[in-house]
């Protein structure tokens, strides 16, 4: 792994002041994300690596801060956050937010990434303001308002020049399946707060209610939800694994990578059965780390083969 101080020399990042803005975010992704902050260190390359972190840690702190307290203050916190980011981005002030900082360099570097964080804001207000879905199509709406978006912040850095349709395309699936695995492995926090990211007919058709999961339903009911949830969350990463062949090679291990995690979090969720109404399952710390050996395994096998072609008259 390339040194944190190297990667910084790496992405050109030769400010003081920026470079201790973009390892506040490197901090922060580390400790609430590790196995995904691991994949970006170990599998992209390093010029890249910061700008991935500073984006990766934009969408944390906008969903914590929108994420706590009740409705007028998310709504507010919404706003706030809104604003100031689309001021650091316009304009060059001389106090920001180190977070702020790092995400306007970012977007200097990688201007393909400015609309995408607009989109990300202008579905904020949905974040800040959701409860429940009432069906399936309700949630896709929240997807495409919000989580793409969210998404494609980080994706954009690595959307192929030549196939961005497709890639983009790809990236709803994969955001899909993640974002039902995320409103599966929150349950328990979502419903204490008075949520839930299992549609409302979904709940109905195995004979549950918002309700009734805060009163510890059948637990044959609630083995059935999951089963069928987990279902949709694989067949969509299934579909997502496409997106490794779209993107140039550099990039490749890291796609294949961050698929692979998300099936490892599933079957996480899955083994925690009906015990998801109580607590979140713990992340799969061992089943990831295979996961990576395997990625870095592969990528310095493919730089060999290259390093040799190259070489060959």
């Amino acid at each position: 792994m390339t040194t944190w101080p190297h990667t910084l020399d790496r992405a050109g990042i030769t400010s003081p002041v920026l470079r201790d803005a973009y390892s506040a975010q490197r901090g922060l992704v580390a400790r609430y994300a590790r196995a995904e902050y691991t994949a970006v260190r170990l599998l992209l390359p390093a010029p890249l690596v910061p700008h991935v972190i500073t984006a990766t840690a934009f969408m944390h702190h906008s969903d914590t801060l929108i994420d706590q307290g009740p409705l007028h203050q998310r709504l507010s916190a919404q706003a706030d956050w809104s604003a100031r980011t689309r001021a650091a981005l316009a304009d060059s002030p001389d106090h920001v937010d180190p977070l702020l900082a790092a995400l306007r360099h970012t977007t200097l570097a990688y201007p393909q990434i400015g609309p995408r964080i607009s989109s990300y804001l202008k579905g904020g207000e949905l974040e800040a303001s959701w409860t429940s879905f009432a069906t399936e199509d309700d949630f896709q709406t929240y997807v495409d308002a919000y989580a793409l978006p969210a998404f494609m912040i980080i994706a954009s850095l690595v959307t192929p020049p030549h196939k961005t349709d497709a890639f983009e395309a790809g990236c709803r699936t994969f955001i899909l399946a993640s974002q039902r695995l995320d409103f599966l492995e929150d349950l328990a926090e979502d419903l204490q707060s008075g949520r839930s990211g299992i549609p409302d007919q979904t709940l109905t058709d195995h004979g549950l209610t918002r309700e009734g999961l805060l009163k510890r339903p059948d637990p044959v009911r609630m083995q059935s939800l999951i089963r069928h949830h987990a279902a949709l969350i694989r067949r969509d990463l299934a579909a997502a694994a496409h997106l490794e062949g779209l993107v140039q090679i550099p990039h490749r291990p890291f796609l294949r990578a961050l698929v692979q995690l998300q099936s490892a979090r599933l079957a996480a969720a899955e083994s925690h059965g009906p015990k998801l109404l109580e607590s979140a399952p713990k992340a799969p710390l061992g089943r990831a780390s295979l996961i990576l050996l395997r990625a870095i395994a592969s990528r310095s096998i493919h730089r060999r083969i290259r390093s040799t072609a190259r070489r060959q008259p």
